[in-house]
């Protein structure tokens, strides 16, 4: 019976602990994941795309 006792009270402290963190770190925004007016792509018209055609059977 101890062992059950003992084993409510790590789950209640951890179901604490995960709760205080999850509302600190949700209020606290690290970096912006991307900022789109820094992203730059470059297209060239007139080049073909390399294309790799597998003819093998598959093994069974």
């Amino acid at each position: 019976m101890n062992v059950l006792k003992n084993m409510e009270v790590i789950f209640i402290a951890s179901a604490v602990i995960l709760c205080a963190t999850s509302y600190a770190s949700a209020a606290v925004r690290a970096t912006p994941a991307i900022d789109a007016g820094s992203v730059k792509m470059a297209v060239v018209d007139g080049v073909k795309m390399p294309v790799v055609t597998i003819s093998a059977k598959r093994p069974r």
